[in-house]
């Protein structure tokens, strides 16, 4: 037996599917997805309004996590109604279409972790997908771009974050190679995000501090990078309480910017402080942290302990419930892909699929609009090369995954438009010079290999150079407004107004047509069929529209570019209605009506003269005569080959469709029990036609030849070219004529190279 059969995961995934292995062999330090040997189970006690007991633990026990919680979370008022329903019963209230969001999320507030993952666990991931798609905050999904280069090169950030807020994404977020670049890829990313459109927010994810530096500073519109944990030994690692967590996302909110904490499933196993407790448990601590810091929301879903969750039994079911809290307690869900959890495709294409059919405020936190060597957060979900593949998929499902295509040409003045801005910028305020050359370079660049730009020595002068001028977004955008740039200077100016009013600050809020759409106005109303998000009849079509469409006009323009090739190399002369043969050694041919006239090729790109040649040379081996007639009453391969045969002298003949699929036929069998098919034709080849031919003439002469077989190697041909065979056959029937006699075809070779 071949090994390879076996396989099917690279060393990387292996290696994590026998972490599960060590789990179970040390049950003492081992961990789960769904229960822990630690795990308390769910109970609350309260007095005089204060938690005096939580999840079998007393208040005198409590450790950090616990006490703020307890405080912070639980809403004395609720709790004892919300704790008594049993958890089978909230389960289902959570997948039944008749019980209200809002009732839900009203109960979260006073239910403790361990009940919120006791209920959570026992749906079965088809219910949790729908139970997100229904409890999930805004009712427009959104997207969001990690934009970011190896080298750190401003001109490629703005170039980049230029054509991802053209494709859709409600977010970019950047970050460095180099840590000290962090103030050069704000001002880069910020600049590029505001060319095309107003309203796309920003972020730049940097060491907390010197993060909340640059917010101040105006470069940035939201931040998601202040991590909390599910055991107190991984806070204390940090450096970190959940008060102070708390004092940060005050700050940002009390500057306007827009805040989300950021956990998930395996963060406490990556820093070696798990507990022996289930990775749902954990996150469901760290959920009920976030909604008592009164942050606006979560980036969740594994986030970088993905691949390591998704390595437990049972964990990519659990990243999909720990979203399902995140949403049932009321929080915007940034809802993770995109660390890329697998290096296999289809682990990854089938995690993301809830998330696109179900919708989510923001599918991927995020989505790597760049190539997957340039994506300094590591590799996303989805990058740059899966971008096409994503907008496909969308246009699969009818679902909206927040991305909108571009054309090559639009997209490459964006990028010019952007550097431009840019390069006007860094000059103006006496940053750096871009080069002709550099800018050049960067606007044709797929990624960072192909450009001739700053290196990240050079960038972190720039990036020194803004931080110790004391340059703030007011600078950028009179700058901007200098140069000429007056849409993107008033693009900037935009998000300074939404700081100021603080429209952005509720929950699931994103700008779209210079608008904040948010959980407020734009509330999650699913209650079953016909109700909740649906595609508009125009955003249906923005979906559909994805590149290299193919249409029956794109098929006869390709086809025409090859007639004049055919012209020089092969002659059809009519000679009139086709009569019975009686030569007991021919064998006819019968081609479709648009043979040589509207098509030219077969799906394999042999030119239909040379296929012609190689039947013709294979009969003549074989002791036969090939007479050729063209039948204009079909277009179907086994009639094509047995109306040849009834009019071959042998009673053999060959049916042979332009598109390249063929048959050998005899006049007395039934229409489709034929003698050989030819039916792969994107994979047959002209010395195949030529053994065709051969049989044939064999076949004739009373003989029993080996039938020809086209090899294949498993390829998927049905996806490959079925729309263009659909599209080829479309235009032949519609050239078929009922009752219309065979014509006689006398072909002359013009030219014998091929």
């Amino acid at each position: 037996m071949d090994s390879n059969r076996w396989n099917r995961f690279d060393d990387w995934d292996a290696r994590a599917l026998r972490l599960d292995r060590f789990a179970a062999e040390d049950p003492e330090n081992g961990f789960s997805a769904f229960a822990g040997k630690a795990d308390p189970k769910p109970g609350l006690s309260i007095a005089n309004g204060v938690v005096t007991s939580m999840d079998g633990v007393a208040a005198a026990d409590f450790d950090m996590i616990d006490a703020f919680i307890a405080a912070h979370h639980i809403d004395p008022a609720i709790a004892e109604e919300a704790m008594a329903i049993p958890s089978t019963d909230l389960a289902r209230m959570l997948v039944d279409i008749n019980v209200p969001r809002t009732d839900l999320t009203r109960l979260a507030r006073g239910l403790t972790p361990a009940k919120m993952a006791e209920v959570v666990a026992g749906l079965n991931a088809m219910e949790i997908a729908f139970s997100y798609s229904k409890m999930r905050a805004r009712r427009t999904p959104g997207n969001q771009a990690h934009v970011t280069n190896a080298k750190d090169d401003p001109l490629q950030l703005a170039a980049d974050a230029a054509v991802a807020v053209a494709l859709g994404f409600d977010e970019i977020e950047t970050t460095m190679r180099v840590a000290r670049n962090s103030w050069s890829n704000a001002l880069a990313c910020c600049v590029g995000a505001a060319v095309g459109k107003p309203g796309t927010l920003f972020q730049c994810s940097s060491e907390e501090a010197e993060e909340l530096e640059i917010g101040m500073a105006g470069f940035t519109s939201y931040a998601e990078t202040v991590s909390v944990y599910g055991t107190e030994s991984a806070f204390i690692d940090g450096d970190d309480t959940p008060w102070s967590k708390a004092w940060l996302a005050a700050a940002y909110a009390s500057r306007g910017i827009k805040m989300r904490c950021t956990s998930g499933a395996a963060s406490e196993l990556l820093m070696g402080f798990h507990e022996a407790k289930s990775l749902l448990y954990l996150e469901a601590r760290c959920l009920c942290l976030q909604r008592g810091m009164g942050a606006q929301g979560t980036q969740n879903g594994g986030i970088d302990g993905a691949p390591l969750a998704s390595s437990v039994p049972g964990g990519v079911r659990e990243i999909m419930a720990e979203n399902l809290i995140a949403v049932w307690l009321d929080l915007e869900c940034a809802s993770g892909n995109d660390a890329r959890h697998s290096e296999s495709d289809m682990r990854v294409g089938a995690k993301i699929l809830p998330y696109l059919i179900g919708g989510s405020d923001l599918i991927c936190s995020g989505f790597g609009s760049i190539l997957k060597y340039d994506n300094s957060f590591n590799p996303s979900s989805f990058n740059g090369e899966e971008l096409e593949e994503y907008l496909v998929l969308q246009r699969d499902f009818e679902a909206d995954g927040g991305l909108t295509a571009v054309e090559d040409s639009a997209a490459l003045e964006i990028r010019r438009r952007a550097i431009d801005a840019l390069a006007h910028v860094l000059k103006d305020l006496g940053l750096a010079e871009p080069t002709e050359d550099m800018k050049r370079s960067v606007a044709v660049a797929s990624g960072s290999r192909d450009t001739r730009s700053f290196s990240p020595g050079e960038v972190a002068v720039i990036s020194g150079k803004i931080k110790g001028k004391g340059l703030t977004i007011v600078d950028v955008i009179r700058s901007l407004h200098r140069g000429g740039f007056r849409a993107e200077a008033e693009n900037l100016l935009f998000l300074v107004k939404l700081r100021v009013s603080g429209d952005y600050l509720q929950t699931s809020a994103v700008v779209r047509d210079g608008k904040v759409l948010s959980a407020v106005n734009d509330p999650n109303d699913y209650t079953g069929p016909g109700t909740g998000y649906r595609l508009t009849e125009a955003r249906r079509k923005e979906l559909a529209a994805i590149r290299d469409v193919l249409t029956r006009e794109e098929v006869l323009r390709a086809e025409a570019a090859m007639e004049e090739g055919e012209t020089r190399a092969i002659r059809y002369n009519d000679m009139g209605p086709a009569e019975a043969g009686t030569d007991p050694g021919e064998v006819v041919v019968g081609f479709s009506p648009g043979f040589g006239t509207r098509i030219f090729r077969t799906l394999a790109g042999h030119p239909l003269s040379a296929v012609l040649r190689a039947i013709g040379e294979g009969v003549a081996r074989g002791g036969g005569r090939m007479r050729v007639v063209r039948l204009r009453h079909t277009a179907d391969t086994s009639f094509l080959g047995l109306s040849a045969a009834r009019l071959s002298g042998s009673g053999i003949g060959i049916g042979l469709q332009s598109k390249g699929t063929a048959v050998i036929h005899r006049m007395d069998r039934l229409p489709h029990n034929n003698l050989e098919l030819f039916s792969n034709a994107p994979i047959t080849t002209l010395g195949h036609y030529e053994a065709m031919g051969f049989n044939a003439a064999t076949y004739a002469r009373g003989g029993f030849p080996e039938p020809v077989v086209v090899p294949t190697n498993g390829e998927a041909l049905g996806a490959r070219f079925h729309a263009r065979v659909a599209l080829t056959y479309a235009i032949e029937t519609a050239m078929t004529e009922n009752g219309v006699s065979p014509e006689e075809v006398r072909i002359e070779f013009m030219d014998k190279q091929t």
